[in-house]
């Protein structure tokens, strides 16, 4: 039977995403029973106003009664933890528009490109996986669960990418030898990204923030 251009694609990332997940689960190591975990993490002011502000434009757009609003406001901002103040919007936003992102769950590239940025949390412990494909990690305006954070990386004619703020050092750890992959200087007590790296014909690139111009 003749199958139409294409057709396997779908089949392959499907295997792809299995084996990677097998992968990840013999990689991974027993859980950091002594962090909190992401939806424990206190939240900031900072995080409640940008709740807030979905549930002003819901409101804007009718889907949130004035009553509705001021119930939800009033949760936000009596919330401690993020795990609170995710539930606020859950019903409002697909997940991936969503203020917060506590998905700590593996990332997987296979044959296409998959991204997580914008407000989430970053756990202590991320596998990701890129095969003919690549992983976009923006930790600008992430939440870092740990002070060292690793990234167990899978890479197979695939590609991780890192978007970095100001101060954050990233370093590539294979069987080798060890690389540091930010250009700027760092001060002693400055937050890691450690990505472990097994890979084929992987690549990890590191965006880092542009230089500030010097004042005269």
């Amino acid at each position: 039977m003749n199958e139409r251009p294409g057709s396997w694609l779908p089949r392959l990332q499907e295997v792809g995403e299995r084996l990677a997940e097998e992968w990840t689960s013999a990689r991974r190591g027993a859980p950091d029973e002594t962090s909190p975990q992401p939806h424990e993490l206190r939240a900031s002011d900072a995080d409640r106003e940008r709740v807030a502000q979905v549930l002003q434009d819901a409101h804007a757009d009718g889907r949130l009664m004035l009553d509705e609003l001021e119930e939800r406001l009033t949760t936000v901002y009596a919330a401690r933890t993020l795990g609170e103040l995710a539930q606020v919007t859950a019903d409002l936003l697909p997940p991936e528009e969503q203020p917060l992102n506590l998905d700590g769950r593996p990332v997987s590239a296979i044959f296409k490109k998959e991204q997580r940025g914008g407000r989430w949390v970053v756990p202590a412990e991320l596998s990701v996986t890129a095969m003919f494909g690549t992983t976009k990690l923006d930790l600008r305006d992430a939440i870092l669960q740990n002070r060292r954070i690793v990234i167990n990386a899978t890479l197979v004619f695939g590609g991780l990418e890192i978007h970095v703020p100001e101060g954050l050092e990233v370093i590539r750890v294979t069987k080798e030898k060890t690389v540091r992959l930010t250009k700027r200087p760092s001060e002693p007590d400055s937050p890691v990204v450690e990505v472990r790296t097994s890979n084929f014909l992987g690549e990890v690139k590191v965006k880092e923030p542009p230089r500030r111009k010097r004042r005269r």
